[in-house]
């Protein structure tokens, strides 16, 4: 390096600019290392949820097999089926409708929107 005196403003701003452009680039570098490091990770986690599910469902299904064959003790073999389906079936009725109006109560993000609308707007302001 120079000594400071023999140096214009244009060398100091240029090494100013070459800085920034560097420390940017190295925080790219290292939001894509944790990025992809965080991604593989919940991809982990994830398959252990998906196969979690999917034994339970399978257990679930177990289950209510083991109840229409319990009932049938008691019961024709087809009344047991029946009642256990129709317990079944209110069951997941109620659960579709709690789940369609929590899904009502879901709003737009209406500001999120109106700002981007505006940036949109701005930036075309600009380009002209």
């Amino acid at each position: 390096m120079r000594p400071n005196d023999d140096r214009s403003i244009s060398d100091v701003l240029q090494d100013i600019f070459g800085n920034v452009q560097d420390i940017v680039r190295s925080e790219v570098r290292l939001a894509q290392a944790e990025i992809k490091t965080e991604a593989g990770k919940t991809i982990r986690a994830a398959k252990s949820l998906i196969a979690g599910a999917v034994l339970a469902l399978y257990a679930g299904g177990l289950l209510l097999i083991a109840l229409v064959y319990a009932l049938a003790m008691v019961l024709q073999p087809w009344l047991a089926a029946l009642i256990v389906g129709a317990f079944v079936a209110v069951i997941a009725a109620a659960l579709i409708s709690v789940g369609q109006g929590r899904l009502r109560a879901v709003k737009k993000p209406e500001k999120t929107i109106q700002t981007m609308k505006e940036d949109v707007q701005w930036l075309k302001n600009q380009t002209r």
